[in-house]
């Protein structure tokens, strides 16, 4: 290998957005992750919703509650069973 070319390769402290940090290597000088595995749905099997560009919010000022259709009757619907 050439010297003096490569970058420095040292320890980081990777920040979450969830407030949970963990060391790891890297070239860069720190880290700031939106979302790891500590507050990720995959792995904690919580829902949530990851919005990073406001979509939900433009997406429910488009629609509204106009996507979900509710009964003429006004009682709620049951799943049908198969």
């Amino acid at each position: 290998m050439k010297e003096k070319i490569h970058p420095k390769y040292s320890k980081v402290v990777v920040h979450c957005g969830c407030g949970n940090t963990f060391e790891t290597r890297s070239t860069a000088d720190s880290i700031h992750a939106e979302i790891c595995s500590m507050c990720h749905p995959f792995y904690t099997g919580k829902q949530k919703f990851v919005d990073t560009a406001g979509r939900i919010e433009r997406f429910q000022k488009k629609y509204g509650k106009s996507y979900i259709k509710a009964p003429k009757d006004g009682t709620k619907e049951e799943p049908k069973k198969q």
